[in-house]
């Protein structure tokens, strides 16, 4: 799948053949299948950093919180996973410990995806990497074959300047995920740079070009989904214009806007969605789960507030 552009006039092309008519675009959709027979469902979906880098490094405590987070997951049917990295086998830099075994052991989820081995320093593309993109995903619908996309390049190592992204391979996932027989919608998962020096947010900017040329190889004509992490802050200025080429490139809609939410307005997490040719994709409700997310003392289990979305999908009825 050739998800690279090499020219950003491909994503001004593509801004500017959909403008702004995201919004109208999804109203239409619903008014057509109005006047259709159609299948029709609603699923929950939550996208959360769960902050599972090694303790001491996690800006949260995991040792204690990620048991504490898997159970939790299990209200959803679809689960979007970011900073959730396997412990290696055999774990050849013991003591250092990963958590995601632990996700996986506690979901009641029948899909999972396949965690990317950490390279600990053994990707040519990425030597200074010791940890993968922690983009995971648990599922109550089937989905194809996840394709995982790095970051085409990256700030910060160790003891250098940067929030340490060189140290992981942060970038994108897609996996075709089959809400109904015959139903589907494409599903994103990312993680973007980090930090707040002038390197990152040159590479944030890099992040959404390279994460539409993605969407718009893949997913052409398709209903497509996407959560995670930005690392944009889209109240500031600079980063709302990055936010902004992302979805005009592609028609994704912000189900905050969309909603007209009042939830941490600017939230580095988000969901966005668009409707495809034959699958139209609605958000019913908008939440961030602080109250459900926290210890026995009414701590929050990282340094993330998970989002929850309810989306509705309508299909035309297969005759």
């Amino acid at each position: 799948m050739a998800l690279r552009v090499s020219r950003r006039s491909d994503i001004r092309d593509a801004r500017a053949s959909r403008g702004r008519s995201g919004l109208r675009a999804a109203a239409a959709s619903l008014l057509l299948l109005a006047a259709t027979a159609c299948q029709r469902g609603e699923f929950e979906a939550l996208t959360y950093n769960v902050a599972g880098l090694p303790q001491g490094i996690s800006a949260s405590n995991p040792d204690a919180f990620i048991p504490l987070i898997g159970p939790l997951l299990n209200d959803y049917d679809l689960v979007l996973l970011q900073e959730s990295f396997r412990t290696p086998e055999p774990n050849s830099i013991a003591p250092l410990r990963l958590y995601h075994e632990l996700l996986e052991a506690a979901s009641r989820h029948p899909y999972k995806s396949m965690p990317k081995p950490v390279p600990l320093g053994s990707d040519p593309n990425r030597p200074t990497a010791l940890l993968s993109d922690g983009v995971n995903r648990f599922s109550r619908f089937p989905f194809a074959p996840v394709m995982r996309i790095q970051w085409s390049d990256c700030f910060g190592g160790a003891n250098e300047p940067g929030d340490g992204d060189c140290l992981g391979q942060k970038g994108f996932s897609v996996a075709r995920t089959y809400v109904a027989p015959g139903v589907s919608i494409d599903v994103y998962n990312l993680h973007g740079e980090a930090g707040g020096g002038p390197e990152d947010q040159r590479l944030r900017s890099d992040n959404m070009v390279e994460l539409a040329a993605g969407i718009l190889a893949y997913s052409a004509g398709r209903a497509v989904i996407v959560g995670g992490d930005f690392n944009l802050h889209t109240d500031r200025p600079l980063d709302s214009a990055q936010f902004q080429t992302l979805l005009d490139a592609t028609g994704l809609i912000d189900a905050c806007d969309y909603l007209a939410c009042t939830e941490q307005v600017g939230s580095i997490d988000k969901f966005l969605f668009r409707s495809g040719r034959d699958v139209v994709v609605v958000p019913r409700s908008f939440h961030f789960e602080v109250e459900t997310f926290v210890s026995p003392q009414g701590e929050p289990l990282s340094d993330h507030d998970p989002l929850h979305v309810r989306f509705a999908w309508f299909a035309p009825q297969k005759r």
